[in-house]
């Protein structure tokens, strides 16, 4: 019989089960949760969430004095200070607890250590609905970075699919200013999606905000300017207005204009290449875009 041992699986495979140690059983489970004041709890390290928005505060707080906080927080105790706890996922329950006026809350105090009580809290984090895109894409690099999990089994703990995490990382490579218009709620995700590949960003997110332009019409403008227009030598004898009118036009709509005069009168003529570019034109000349 042969003694060979099989190598352990694979810790990518298991996801982020991997990382993070089973809660205790038997016995030690039902000391596990506790109910501990507020004041012996204070914000971990591996927090990431960016400001908190206070009027959703005040809304979970009028649901706690209410309803109670349904969902433990979760904690570990603080290195060299007993009766101290790190809070490494509900930091929102806890402060929106403080604003109910309650002593008390409960807590499932976990033994974690750093890298550990990370992976838990941009978990718990990442599972939230109200985290914005930036956010997200932050945790899931982390948490890439730290443990070397793929993109697939990153998306299974996290309850994501692959491609959401990929398209999620993907917005990373904005610029600056353009990350912080998606942090600060001013762009959407999926306005962000069509600034992955534009030429210039940063020039495109200007114009999608001033012009107040929904995700089609975004994306309809991105892919103009991605795919401009290879122009003809300009004819001999052309009013060079006319041909600078055309241009700003076509940098204002995102589609190729041409303006061609006849007489007193004349035409102005939209180019478009598909149905997605048509339906944008039509919303922004009804106004309803």
């Amino acid at each position: 019989m042969s003694t060979t041992r099989k190598p352990p699986p694979s810790r990518l495979g298991r996801g982020l089960s991997a990382l993070i140690p089973d809660p205790p059983s038997g016995a030690e489970a039902s000391t596990a949760l506790r109910t501990l004041p507020v004041e012996s709890l204070e914000p971990g390290p591996f927090q990431p969430r960016g400001l908190m928005d206070k009027a959703g505060l005040d809304e979970l707080a009028a649901s706690i004095k209410e309803n109670g906080i349904l969902q433990p927080i979760l904690a570990r105790p603080k290195p060299d200070e007993p009766g101290s706890y790190e809070i490494i996922g509900g930091e929102r329950r806890w402060r929106a607890a403080q604003l109910a006026q309650l002593h008390e809350v409960p807590v499932l105090v976990r033994e974690l250590g750093d890298r550990e009580a990370m992976a838990a809290g941009l978990v718990e984090n990442l599972q939230r609905q109200d985290l914005n895109a930036m956010e997200e894409a932050e945790g899931y690099r982390r948490l890439l970075d730290e443990f070397g999990l793929t993109q697939e089994a990153l998306g299974q703990a996290v309850g994501k699919s692959r491609s959401h995490v990929a398209n999620t990382i993907r917005l990373l490579g904005l610029p600056g200013e353009v990350r912080d218009l998606v942090r600060n709620g001013v762009l959407s995700a999926g306005h962000a999606r069509t600034l992955v590949t534009a030429p210039d960003p940063a020039r495109l997110a200007a114009q999608i905000v001033a012009r107040s332009l929904n995700v089609r019409q975004a994306e309809a403008l991105a892919a103009a300017q991605a795919h401009p227009r290879q122009g003809k030598p300009e004819r001999a004898g052309r009013d060079r207005e006319i041909v600078a009118l055309e241009r700003q036009l076509t940098e204002r709509l995102g589609l190729r204009i041409a303006v061609k005069a006849q007489g007193k009168g004349g035409e102005v003529v939209i180019h478009y290449r598909d149905l997605d570019q048509l339906d944008g034109l039509i919303r922004l000349l009804l106004g309803t875009g």
